[in-house]
């Protein structure tokens, strides 16, 4: 059976999809990419539900006929400067005498912290696990298999604004699709440009996009902190354009060309040439000014970074430093910058590591950090999703078989052992020749 899964980055500059496929030898091959300029979109909040379902129609017809393949569910990124992030305890009680916990008593767990009361307006997006506590034991990050009646665990709440949440889904749906999952985009962002072993030793994600800088905060290998920081690119673009008086397209132009975080020894001598709006002369810039420009707004941005590390008690914890990621990755010197802000170390984060086949200049690009990571999001979800389909067939083979014939059911369950082996080696990717 092939696993082709479809995500939707839906950005304030633009609209980007991708569609991909993991293979038998558990490698990713993206099978088509569609990007259009964003419309109806604002920070990250999506204002105007048909512009944006044009834009997102638009793109997803491109990947299509990229690929050959035809899009009916999608994985879309959420952000926007509604989104807050919480910790709240939770706990259930087992009733049944001498009860193990199971992956089941887990999963119900989770279910039940997205029914805890909401302030009016808002609502959960995500539930993630920070640890559990078995029967007021010490917190533990898997209880599956300890003996106990109360189980307990410390969750990191995403939530955001019904209505803005509801934009999002209302947008996908007009355009001809049906959402299967809402991810928030720095969580989807870490997935392709941070790997385990830095979310272990600690890092910090700053996915610095059109409308909004995403922060993701991990330790210890689990997701700690998110926020989000209402200045980003756009900003920086419009500050341009009102201290040069020029135009966003040339505006833009300059930032991606030119831009930089640091000055040089010689910004104060190079000149940019800007040509006159209708037929008008020549508009002269120094590198300099457009440098102070730039330098202005990511100080503001990253001193909100640190801010969001030193509330959180991180700000020391992070061995592996902090990744960069999202269209204003690219300012030139912004990790160089990043690392005199913050006191850690940084660099760039793009998207290409986990994926195979072609890959092209544009997926490389870090403003893609969130579009692929939202495809592995999804892969692991079917991942996981054949798995427990795994232990549930296997069950009731061992329902069965108990009734029918105690014996062989014992030789059941070695096979199933050995199945579920070879399947969790193909995940790891162990057992290759």
């Amino acid at each position: 059976m092939r696993k082709i899964v479809v995500g939707i980055d839906v950005g304030t500059t633009k609209i980007a999809v991708f569609i991909a496929e993991k293979k038998e030898n558990n490698e990713i091959h993206i099978l088509g990419m569609g990007r259009v300029d964003s419309y109806g979109v604002e920070r990250g909040v999506v204002k105007n539900i048909e512009d944006t379902a044009k834009s997102i129609k638009t793109a997803v017809k491109e990947a299509e006929e990229m690929s050959g393949e035809i899009v009916e569910e999608v994985y879309v990124g959420i952000a926007g400067h509604h989104i807050r992030s919480k910790q709240h305890r939770g706990n259930i009680i087992i009733h049944e005498e001498e009860h193990i916990i199971t992956k089941g008593d887990v999963d119900r767990l989770i279910s039940e912290q997205y029914a805890i009361l909401m302030e009016h307006g808002e609502q959960i997006i995500d539930v993630i696990p920070q640890n559990y506590i078995v029967d007021n034991d010490s917190p533990t990050i898997n209880p599956v298999g300890r003996s106990g009646k109360c189980l307990a665990g410390d969750f990191h709440l995403i939530t955001g604004n019904v209505t803005n949440i509801q934009n999002i889904y209302r947008s996908v749906t007009l355009a001809g699709y049906k959402v299967k999952r809402l991810v928030l985009e720095p969580i989807a962002s870490a997935e392709s440009v941070v790997d385990d072993d830095e979310k272990n030793a600690g890092i910090c994600l700053v996915d610095i996009g059109g409308g909004t800088t995403d922060v993701a905060i991990f330790h210890g290998g689990i997701i700690r902190h998110t926020a989000v920081i209402p200045l980003a690119g756009n900003v920086i673009t419009d500050d341009i354009i009102d201290c040069c008086s020029i135009i966003r397209s040339q505006a833009e132009a300059l930032k991606k060309n030119f831009g930089a975080c640091l000055e040089t020894p010689t910004s104060a001598n190079e000149i940019i040439s800007i040509p006159g709006f209708r037929g008008r002369d020549p508009k002269e810039i120094s590198v300099e000014q457009l440098t102070k420009v730039i330098n202005y707004r990511v100080t503001q941005i990253l001193e909100q970074v640190l801010y969001e590390l030193v509330n959180t008690g991180y700000d020391k914890k992070l061995i592996a430093g902090v990744v960069l990621t999202g269209g204003g990755a690219k300012i030139k010197d912004i990790d160089k910058y990043t690392e005199f802000i913050l006191g850690l170390d940084a660099r760039i984060g793009t998207p290409q590591e986990h994926l195979s086949g072609t890959i092209t200049e544009e997926m490389k690009h870090p403003m893609h950090a969130t579009g692929i990571g939202l495809i592995l999001k999804a892969i692991q979800d079917l991942d996981e999703k054949q798995s427990s389909c795994l232990i549930e067939e296997n069950k009731k083979e061992e329902n069965q078989e108990e009734q029918i014939n105690p014996e062989e059911s014992v030789v059941k369950k070695k096979r199933f052992g050995k199945k579920i082996e070879d399947f969790l080696r193909g995940i790891i990717g162990e057992g290759k020749e």
